[in-house]
């Protein structure tokens, strides 16, 4: 009994006591169990239950679905990038040291809005992986994928529940910035076949992934060496792992889709690097790839995340 009280006062605690109380009434935000069991649902889906109902079904034909959704993922992640910089770096934020400011006053609101924005553009990320399995595309449901869409929803709940804004709004910005980039060619090969596979810039948004995971380690590491910084330390426990992991997820597709030499039967098979995976699929998201694991297996979304994303 007593353990279960010191768990619930820690609970309590964690939940209520320290977390930002801006959020606290904002949907999926109160406690973490409806974020949860969106995720648990999401994994069961993608994993057990869509699969087992898709098995003898043909494929759904979604192409104007996921046409607009990639669209509507070009504006709301420009819409996001633009807001960091406008509110965030151009009035002044450091990327060294960046205090999270808490107050009520309208500038730090919207910065905690906007990051809860980027929250639920997380959640909305994982109709990706719906996407495959009501295609019958399974073989793109890699570890990788589901891996990264999966911890990204976590990591931003996370980030918005206790420190919606400061330091971390680098993060929000550069990624939404490439999933800018990423969904627009997504975008573009899902408004004609013609696309697929010839759009030259196709293998340089895995590099722009692997830039991105790079720049947000290393953003993070410096804060390591701020003694006088009064944002949070605990969040580089998780987020330079985590971030370490993707580089090294994708550094290694990349070396495999795009500089192993391949055996010379299959040389005239071009992977399109969906969410920075493989796979000429239309979405364009992180498709199947025999070579998922070897750094560490596995990766973001789309590319973070190619998901993302982180």
């Amino acid at each position: 009994m007593l353990v279960l009280r010191y768990l619930a006062s820690f609970y309590h605690y964690v939940n209520y006591e320290v977390s930002d109380p801006r959020v606290n009434d904002w949907f999926l935000m109160k406690t973490p169990w409806p974020g949860a069991t969106i995720l648990g649902l999401y994994l069961m889906f993608v994993l057990r239950w869509g699969p087992k109902w898709m098995e003898h079904r043909k494929p759904f034909r979604i192409d104007t679905i996921i046409k607009y959704y990639n669209l509507a993922q070009v504006i709301i992640c420009a819409y996001l990038f633009v807001e960091g910089f406008r509110l965030g770096y151009l009035r002044g934020y450091s990327l060294f040291c960046q205090p999270v400011d808490y107050s009520t006053t309208e500038v730090p609101t919207m910065i905690a809005r906007r990051c809860y924005y980027y929250f639920l553009v997380k959640v909305l990320d994982l109709l990706d992986t719906i996407f495959f399995v009501l295609r019958k595309k399974q073989n793109q449901v890699s570890f990788l994928h589901v891996y990264h869409h999966t911890g990204m929803v976590m990591l931003i709940w996370s980030g918005v529940k206790w420190f919606p804004g400061g330091h971390g709004v680098f993060m929000g910005v550069i990624n939404s910035f490439v999933h800018v980039v990423m969904y627009f060619y997504y975008f573009l090969t899902s408004v004609s076949p013609k696309y697929k596979g010839n759009l030259w810039w196709k293998k340089y948004i895995t590099q722009l992934q692997i830039i991105q995971f790079g720049m947000i380690f290393s953003q993070w590491f410096v804060l390591l060496f701020q003694p006088n910084c009064s944002f949070p330390k605990w969040p580089l426990f998780v987020i330079l792992p985590q971030n370490l992991f993707m580089f090294c997820l994708f550094l290694d597709f990349y070396y495999h889709a795009y500089m192993k030499k391949k055996p010379v039967a299959r040389r005239h098979q071009d992977p399109s690097p969906q969410n920075g995976l493989h796979a000429g699929d239309s979405n364009g998201k992180l498709g199947s790839t025999q070579h998922n694991v070897d750094c560490t297996q596995r990766n973001t979304s789309k590319e973070a995340i190619a998901a993302a994303s982180s």
